[in-house]
């Protein structure tokens, strides 16, 4: 891994529909920098259960939750000095699942708009410190919901294949919007943690190139 300088102060994110992999490529880039992760706290979450059982009931509380959790963790990282992977970002939560749910119906207006105000105070000021790279992992929706089965979480595998179609298209157009840090997109088909991490390095690369030359066009 010769020639790969990335700032040991770094923050990078990993961004991408649930079953892409995020996890995965979080902890391989946190191993290979010494880096730190912040993982997505599935099983200590008290609402995403009720959630899949009655969308309509849960979803502005499960939005609530998350956005108060990744502030909290967006503000610790950077507190800490960086030197951090991120799996999942804060912007994915407003600009997929909650505006998804308000369009469908299964989170009203008055819910959506007293949300998207407190998206608005808390992360899109000046003050909010952003990523230094956003990696936006994509692939086949089979692929993906291949992974989702073989992970097996009930609350996932029993919900309807129309909800997975309906997120990684609305995945695909939040992606060509977002530009409030720099992004990567990655296939997961060009990369084989599992068996050839080796597999990783043109990623750091990538990453390295893309941070230096990032924080060269700030000063």
């Amino acid at each position: 891994m010769k020639n790969i300088e990335i700032p040991k102060d770094a923050v990078i994110t990993i961004a991408g529909t649930v079953g892409v992999g995020k996890s995965t490529m979080t902890k391989t880039i946190a191993d290979k920098l010494g880096f730190q992760t912040s993982l997505e706290k599935v099983d200590d979450n008290p609402y995403l259960e009720p959630f899949y059982s009655d969308f309509q009931r849960w979803s502005f509380h499960l939005q609530v939750y998350f956005l108060a959790e990744r502030f909290k963790e967006q503000k610790r990282i950077f507190e800490s000095g960086g030197g951090y992977v991120q799996d999942r970002s804060i912007y994915e939560d407003t600009g997929i699942f909650a505006k998804m749910h308000a369009d469908k119906g299964t989170m009203s207006e008055v819910d959506y708009e007293t949300y998207t105000s407190l998206f608005e105070a808390m992360v899109m000021t000046p003050y909010f410190p952003h990523p230094d790279v956003l990696i936006y992992l994509h692939g086949d929706l089979d692929h993906i919901l291949h992974r989702i089965e073989e992970r097996g979480r009930e609350m996932e595998t029993q919900t309807d294949r129309a909800y997975w179609e309906e997120m990684y298209t609305r995945y695909t157009e939040w992606i060509e919007q977002f530009d409030l840090c720099p992004v990567i997109k990655i296939n997961i088909e060009d990369y084989d943690l599992l068996h050839d991490e080796s597999s990783l390095e043109p990623i750091l690369h990538e990453i390295a190139s893309v941070i230096q030359k990032n924080r060269s066009n700030t000063k």
